[in-house]
């Protein structure tokens, strides 16, 4: 598939959330299976760009592309100005957040606050529309079913995105009001998908390459996200990948697998947040990498102890050769664990 004129090597996206999928980690999923991956979001407030979180979240230095980035705001203008931002820093797609339901986003009437007020919703997608066109960098956008049980837009607003146009639809299986409790359904996802002509990519609970097919036979998506179960499995981009062509499963990594890429991660992280922001940031991934595994609560226990960048990443590859020297491969309960809790800022 495609987004636009620019082609995507596979179907299986790693999903924008904010606080995990930096550019370390996008990287690694890309390098792990993933056809794609779009950035954490980035505020359209102009007063915030010089600041340090959002340099590192529009840092793409040696990413493979396409680089996507999403943006999130409430004023067509400056959602447009924001898009023009981050064309000039790299960006060759961008993508509009209206499907975040934290708390802190939606106050400001962002997010997938924008799908009460489609009047609102369809000028900003317009808007960044015509920002990008001059670049032909495609504009895509991310969205709930609805605010809540009772309005489920997201058809109806599908087709009004695509009029004005939105060259990619991403569907979350849950109204904001649900936040990420219950059960995703891909019902809506299914209708938006009948109800426009541009690719559809369906998000919400997909843990399992089972899933992954269900989700795409019910929906008829042309591609699907993963979000939570990629934290501290992102290998599930190919493990995923391998079934929907195999209908096999691949055996779980080796240990000595996940401590190449778990050490060459928290290396990566820490050259971009450096002290004492990279130790802090790491633990949670260093948690869901480890947490499933033999001794892993406490190993989270000591780590969190840990004040230093060199100490954390020493503890780690410790850690995993005493864990080598009693298994040479993941247990499957481990590599297919179910997604984890959402952390408070995620923007999926």
């Amino acid at each position: 598939m495609q987004i636009g004129s620019i082609p995507l090597p596979n179907r299986l996206f790693v999903a924008p959330m904010a606080g995990v999928t930096d550019r370390p980690f996008r990287q690694l999923c890309k390098a792990l299976g993933a056809g794609y991956a779009v950035s954490e979001m980035i505020t359209a407030r102009k007063d915030l760009w010089s600041s340090l979180k959002t340099s590192r979240r529009a840092n793409h230095d040696g990413e493979p592309g396409p680089i996507a980035v999403q943006i999130a705001g409430t004023d067509a203008a400056m959602m447009a100005e924001a898009a023009l931002y981050n064309i000039e820093r790299g960006a060759q797609i961008i993508d509009i957040n209206m499907g975040c339901p934290a708390k802190k986003v939606c106050r400001q009437w962002a997010g997938s606050a924008l799908m009460q007020d489609e009047a609102l919703a369809v000028a900003i997608a317009r808007a960044v529309v015509a920002a990008c066109a001059p670049h032909r960098v495609p504009v895509t956008l991310k969205m709930r079913t609805g605010w809540c049980q009772q309005h489920k837009n997201a058809p109806q607003l599908a087709r009004q995105f695509e009029s004005v146009g939105i060259q990619m639809l991403t569907v979350h299986g849950r109204t904001r009001e649900q936040g990420y409790g219950g059960q995703a359904e891909y019902e809506t996802i299914a209708a938006v998908k009948a109800a426009v002509g541009v690719p559809v990519v369906a998000n919400g609970d997909i843990t399992t390459p089972e899933k992954a097919r269900a989700v795409l036979a019910a929906t008829g998506a042309d591609a699907i996200m993963i979000g939570r179960a990629a934290q501290g499995r992102p290998w599930i981009f190919r493990e995923v990948g391998h079934f929907l062509a195999t209908g096999e499963h691949l055996a779980p990594p080796l240990v000595a697998e996940l401590r190449r890429l778990l050490l060459a991660h928290l290396q990566d992280h820490y050259s971009l947040y450096g002290e004492p922001i990279g130790v802090r940031s790491a633990r949670k991934h260093i948690a869901w990498y480890l947490r499933a595994l033999p001794g892993g609560e406490a190993f989270r226990q000591h780590i969190n102890t840990l004040q230093d960048c060199g100490a954390q990443w020493q503890a780690v590859a410790d850690h995993l050769d005493a864990l080598g020297q009693r298994m040479d491969r993941l247990p499957v309960a481990s590599a297919m664990a179910a997604a984890r809790e959402e952390p408070e800022d995620l923007a999926a």
